[in-house]
């Protein structure tokens, strides 16, 4: 799907889920039957299709399903006018002597999630349990079950990239659970069913067909590959399980695409083909290594094609490429168009992406290339995916010509106090926007606070802060150090190498606070 086609965008959708496994009281944790066992399920659930009724599956099935709820304390600054000139003043009128300390605030988050083993390892997605402020932490998870009953849980283990993570009740109890299925065998018209916390409200079974598989919708992440189900999921649903008739979990509805918030019977699940995998290595303590080709890509759409004489919808174009990446070390080149990789075609439902990352770090992958109208295949080394953080601030631009104000806690508080600015270290999309090439070495000056002596001395956002004191600042920790250094020496000022953009560098005296 593109992106700009739709004035509405997706939203993600806290979801419940569950499983069970049937209980023989006093039976060893080995002896346990899971609730979605074939031979139970056939007892359940005619092998033609539907039952007349979901309710002796959902009996047989909700009990494995839990609420997640966590409690975060998000840290938040208790002066208002931090980050400015008046930020002292209000400090003293309040009373204090020094700086006002910042405050915390409680926030919480309700989801779904179910158990998959006996012992209660539950799955859910990462979006429940992580806060979405980065200045928030988790404090703590509570997990319900659908008799009400309420446990302690562990986080054992969390994939940004997918979306996932697994958690283990404390509890030496064994616990109703449920198998993955086979989400490959899954058809378009196939009845399923959710069950959820939508909303808060607990426990909430709803019905519905697969409407479409392997659905892109258009993020370009390397996981974006859902199953579409039009069986109601709200907020709240995050991490809960999609059944089939079998009551196998052949999906962990992960988000919603609506207008409203609301439901509108477009929603996404995560495929179990996709999920089981990366749960078993959380589960064990593993980590998740993803391959890595390093270039930015753009779908073959209805316009491209046209310009380029291709179908539609097949192959995606390389607009930006790392000369130090995988790709760029290999020879591709932006304009090239990817048309297969490892021998698999490039399309909507399997991408670039996709393909990529289902491979290790490190695997010599061949890559089929549209070169000026030409095919070439072109054998790729795939280096290791960054992390979710890292490809963030891979992709972010950086325009130096922005007014961006201070904003305190987005960089060294020592350097922002002591030179009045802020600054960040020159990423490969930041040189770009600069103009300056990919290996230079320093720190970019990202706010200046107007009434400080830097912005008196003409520094700006977008300076480029080579050496301080005649050293070498390629890291923001090197100018910090050269920073600390100054103060411990007593120096009322620091002596800066900068930089604009591709003039000369020049030496500027700024005052230390």
């Amino acid at each position: 799907m593109n992106k700009v086609r739709y004035v509405y965008g997706l939203s993600s959708a806290l979801l419940v889920g569950g499983a069970t496994i049937s209980l023989i009281t006093g039976s060893p944790l080995g002896a346990q039957v899971a609730q979605n066992d074939g031979a139970v399920m056939n007892r359940v659930v005619p092998v033609a299709g539907a039952p007349a009724s979901f309710a002796d599956l959902t009996a047989q099935l909700q009990p494995a399903v839990v609420n997640i709820a966590t409690r975060q304390r998000v840290e938040v600054q208790n002066n208002p006018f931090a980050g400015t000139p008046f930020a002292e003043l209000f400090n003293r009128r309040q009373g204090g002597g020094g700086e006002a300390q910042p405050q915390t605030r409680e926030a919480q988050s309700l989801g779904s999630g179910f158990i998959i083993s006996a012992d209660g390892i539950v799955v859910t997605n990462n979006h429940v349990i992580s806060p979405p402020d980065s200045r928030a932490k988790l404090e703590s998870i509570t997990v319900t079950l659908a008799d009400g009953t309420e446990y302690e849980a562990d986080v054992i283990g969390a994939d940004a990239a997918s979306d996932l993570a697994v958690l283990k009740i404390r509890s030496d109890k064994t616990f109703p659970f449920v198998k993955f299925g086979d989400s490959a065998a899954t058809r378009v018209g196939d009845w399923v069913v959710a069950i959820g916390n939508p909303f808060g409200l607990g426990g909430t079974v709803t019905a519905g067909i697969i409407s479409a598989v392997y659905r892109s919708t258009g993020q370009g992440t390397a996981y974006d590959r859902y199953l579409q189900t039009d069986a109601s999921i709200n907020r709240g649903n995050s991490g809960g399980p999609l059944f089939d008739m079998r009551g196998n979990v052949i999906g962990i509805n992960n988000a919603i695409f609506s207008p409203s918030g609301g439901s509108v019977g477009i929603g996404f699940a995560i495929p179990a083909e996709t999920a089981a995998p990366i749960v078993e290595k959380l589960r064990a303590g593993q980590e998740i290594q993803r391959g890595f080709l390093g270039v930015r890509l753009q779908p073959i759409d209805e316009d491209y094609a046209a310009s380029l004489g291709l179908p539609k919808r097949r192959g995606e174009l390389v607009q930006v490429v790392e000369d130090t990446s995988p790709a760029g070390k290999a020879g591709i080149k932006s304009g090239d168009v990817l048309t297969k990789v490892n021998g698999k075609d490039v399309t909507a439902e399997q991408t670039v992406s996709f393909l990529v990352a289902n491979l290790q770090p490190g695997t010599v992958v061949p890559v089929e290339v549209l070169r000026e109208g030409k095919r070439i295949n072109i054998n790729v080394t795939l280096g290791k995916r960054p992390s979710e953080q890292e490809l963030a601030a891979q992709a972010q631009t950086f325009d130096p010509d922005a007014e961006e104000p201070m904003a305190p806690g987005t960089s060294d508080e020592t350097i922002e106090q002591k030179l009045g600015m802020q600054v960040m270290p020159i990423s490969a999309a930041v040189a770009r926007s600069l103009g300056i090439p990919a290996d230079t070495k320093g720190v970019v000056i990202a706010a200046v606070d107007p009434n400080g002596d830097a912005a008196r001395k003409g520094l700006r956002r977008g300076f480029i802060i080579l050496s301080a004191n005649y050293q070498a600042t390629p890291t923001v920790e090197a100018l910090l150090a050269q920073v600390q250094a100054a103060v411990a020496d007593k120096r009322e000022a620091i002596l800066l190498r900068v930089q604009r953009g591709t003039t000369p560098p020049v030496f500027v005296a700024v005052r230390i606070n």
